[in-house]
């Protein structure tokens, strides 16, 4: 396991996910503690999850609107209550210039010491967690931490709307396939299933839900060297400041 910066030297947190209730799944649970630590967190989602859902009966138009809705409560229920979105396209995120500068907006906005997001690279162990968005989001993430958040000269527009150069202190990458720290959430897993049934429109069979997710994140903690019973949170924890 990795040395990270402890919460105390932690004022601002920013988390960049690629869809709606991502965050949720990867990470809702180390929220809940760096919200109830007194961390401010403030959420990025890259696009509005218009490939998610099961109900053939709802418009497509309407998705995007929906699952803003439900990534705003669920964000409420770990205690975030600032929660921006890019509104690009689900299943079409690329990185590219233009969401590198978006992203580097955001941080130069937001100016957080720590960084959570999806890894860049692939888990062939989980697929699921590599999802082409996901990575993208990534990816993208990590270059606007490096180098161009820090960069005065990168993307001057931003310097001359008053977005002043920002370092970003350390990097937690979500889902990736190799872990150096792990975060308990034993106490907070209740909160985390809180938010993650607030995406009311993603989940078919909500009841088979926390029992997976007992599981696996049992598994994570256990692989941790943690106390028979407890939950949690895994991470690839990389300095950047």
């Amino acid at each position: 396991m990795t040395l990270v910066l402890p919460d105390s030297q932690i004022s601002r947190v920013l988390v960049i996910t690629a869809h709606p209730d991502d965050v949720d799944f990867g990470a809702a649970g180390t929220i809940a503690r760096f919200t109830a630590a007194g961390l401010e967190v403030v959420y990025c989602i890259c696009t509005d999850g218009q490939a998610g859902g099961f109900e053939d009966d709802v418009p497509r138009s309407e998705i995007p609107s929906i699952r803003r809705a439900e990534q705003v409560e669920a964000a409420r229920r770990v205690g975030v209550h600032d929660v921006r979105f890019l509104g690009l396209v689900d299943g079409e995120l690329e990185v590219n210039a233009d969401l590198v500068r978006a992203l580097t907006r955001v941080i130069r906005e937001v100016r957080p010491d720590r960084v959570l997001t999806q890894s860049p690279e692939r888990d062939w162990s989980f697929i699921a967690r590599s999802h082409p968005d996901h990575l993208a989001a990534g990816e993208a993430a990590v270059r606007a931490v490096y180098p161009a958040a820090r960069n005065p000269y990168a993307f001057p527009e931003l310097a001359e709307e008053g977005l002043a150069d920002w370092t970003v202190r350390e990097v937690w990458l979500s889902g990736h396939p190799a872990t150096n720290h792990v975060v308990d959430i034993t106490e907070t897993f209740d909160q985390k299933m809180a938010a993650l049934y607030a995406h009311r429109s993603q989940h078919p069979e909500p009841d088979k839900l926390e029992p997976r997710l007992r599981e696996g994140f049992g598994r994570v903690a256990a692989a941790a060297g943690l106390p028979q019973g407890h939950l949690a949170e895994g991470y690839f924890v990389v300095e950047t400041g």
